[in-house]
């Protein structure tokens, strides 16, 4: 499984004293469309509070699910329109909201897409381009692997889909947005704040994914994103999710292109 760590330790957390400590640790998991955002968060963190050790994970979201259960991590990260009954568990953050852009490469003269063409072309009923109003060339299906969050909710919201087999699966919403990027008659999804202009969102039933449109709730597929720990935050833990909630943590997450939850 595809994970990428990030590991800082704030300068001068090592001597106190003259003697060595350990460092106050935390390691978050799961969601990979949170994970840059929470390496953002991380970093800005251990600024402020010498002697914390943030360390962040991908997996998806089941596994930042399963990692707070087990303890394995002390915050879990899923961006999920519905969390699966093992999470109630859990005491639950919403920190953000995002968006799940449906994204073509830009050279792609198609602009608009509806639930039911996204169905059926994730499903492999539709399988060339100009069956929705595109040119003459097959449609390559990328899509997220099992357990990731981004595929569990917009499988959710879209509903009835049944991954075609010819379908390029990946393991973030990163090899996606390169994948897309790299194929001239692809389509995927991936997180509104993933958008860059190596590739292109289409709108969605005519409306954009933006962030005026995810708030307003005209933008069909929209999803939270938590932070889940195994009872509540204490230590560092809390004050990390405390500052992400905070008016500096929320700024940053929208600054940065996800939707702020405050």
């Amino acid at each position: 499984m595809h994970m990428r760590t990030l590991t800082m330790i704030a300068a001068g957390s090592l001597l106190l004293g003259g003697c060595g400590r350990n460092t106050d640790s935390v390691t978050l998991a799961g969601s990979t469309a949170f994970q840059p955002f929470a390496e953002k968060l991380a970093e800005e963190f251990m600024a402020k509070n010498p002697g914390a050790n943030i360390t962040v994970q991908g997996g998806g979201s089941a596994v930042g699910i399963q990692s707070a259960l087990s303890g394995a991590a002390q915050i879990g990260m899923a961006d999920l329109v519905e969390l699966p009954a093992e999470a109630q568990a859990l005491s639950r953050h919403v920190v953000a909201r995002d968006g799940i852009a449906v994204v073509v490469n830009p050279a792609n003269a198609v602009t608009n897409l509806t639930l039911i063409q996204i169905r059926a072309i994730f499903n492999g009923a539709v399988k060339n381009w100009n069956e929705v109003g595109g040119a003459n060339a097959p449609i390559t299906v990328v899509s997220r692997e099992a357990g990731s969050g981004t595929r569990s909710s917009f499988e959710k919201i879209v509903q009835g889909i049944a991954l075609t087999q010819d379908a390029i699966v990946q393991d973030s919403n990163g090899t996606i947005r390169e994948t897309v990027a790299q194929d001239a008659n692809a389509v995927g999804y991936l997180s509104h704040g993933l958008l860059n202009d190596k590739i292109k969102a289409v709108t969605v039933a005519g409306v954009a994914c933006t962030t005026a449109a995810v708030v307003a709730g005209t933008y069909p597929l929209a999803r939270p994103v938590f932070l889940l720990t195994k009872g509540p935050a204490t230590g560092t833990s809390k004050a990390f999710i405390e500052y992400v909630l905070g008016a500096e943590g929320q700024k940053l997450i929208a600054d940065n292109g996800l939707i702020a939850a405050k």
